[in-house]
C-alpha cells in the first residue's frame, strides 16, 4: 500500500489514479498510523512553498514525514513535494522547509527570455542514473509545471537534470528518499515506468 499525503495540495488525485492504474493500492491520508504502516509514501503537490509548509504543520505531518524517512521507508516527493524536502525557497523567505535534503529552491531566471512558469515537456539528462530510471532512456521527455527549481547542495544526489534557462536539478535520490520536480503521473508511459520503479522499491 502506498500512502499519498493529504495536505490540501493540488494534484493528489492524478497521483492516486496513476498508482492505482499500476495495480497498487493507494490511500490518500493524513492519518499517522496509516502512513507509518504503508509500504511507501508519496508527498505530491502543486502550490506555494510557504502555504504548503503551513498545511503540513497544521495537520501534524512534519514529524510523521521525518519518522517515515528515519524508518527507511521509500519516500517520493513530486513537484512541490520535492521542494518541501529541502531547506528553504526564495518563494517564501523566512519559511523553513523540511530540511531532509540539503539545498535551496530558487526562481527560474526571468532574463532567459523563456516563459515562466515553465509548463511543458523537457528531456532529462542523467548525471547519475538513479533507481527510478531503471528501464528509462536518457533524453526521455517528462512534464514540468513550475516557477522555482532546485539547487541541491550536494551534486552527488542529483540523478536527473533538465535545461530551462538554468540547469534544473530535476530528480534526486538519497538513501530511501526520492524526489522529482516534474510530474511522473502526467508524463505518459515514461512517467508511469518511474512510478512503477518506485513501487518496486516498496516490495
Amino acid at each position: 500500500m502506498i500512502a499519498i499525503l493529504d495536505y490540501d495540495a493540488g494534484n493528489i488525485k492524478s497521483v492516486e489514479k496513476a498508482i492505482q492504474y499500476l495495480g497498487e493500492t493507494a490511500v490518500v491520508t493524513r492519518d499517522r498510523e496509516t502512513i507509518l504502516s504503508a509500504d511507501g509514501v508519496i508527498l505530491p503537490g502543486v502550490g506555494a512553498f510557504g502555504d504548503a509548509m503551513g498545511k503540513l504543520e497544521s495537520y501534524g505531518l512534519i514529524p510523521v514525514i521525518k519518522e517515515c524517512v528515519a524508518l527507511n521507508k521509500p519516500f517520493l516527493g513530486i513537484c512541490l513535494g520535492l521542494q518541501l524536502l529541502f531547506e528553504r525557497s526564495e518563494e517564501s523567505p523566512g519559511v523553513e522547509g523540511l530540511g531532509i535534503l540539503k539545498g535551496e529552491i530558487v526562481r527560474l531566471p526571468a532574463d532567459s527570455g523563456l516563459k515562466i512558469p515553465h509548463i511543458g515537456w523537457n528531456n532529462l539528462k542523467f548525471p547519475k542514473k538513479g533507481r527510478l530510471f531503471e528501464g528509462v532512456a536518457e533524453d526521455s521527455y517528462v512534464y514540468f509545471v513550475h516557477s522555482y527549481y532546485l539547487k541541491a547542495k550536494d551534486p552527488g544526489i542529483v540523478t536527473a537534470t533538465a535545461e530551462y534557462g538554468a540547469t534544473i536539478h530535476a530528480s534526486v535520490e538519497q538513501g530511501n528518499v526520492f524526489a522529482c520536480q516534474y510530474h511522473p503521473e502526467k508524463s505518459s508511459a515514461v512517467g508511469l515506468k518511474m512510478l512503477e520503479n518506485f513501487i518496486a522499491l516498496t516490495k
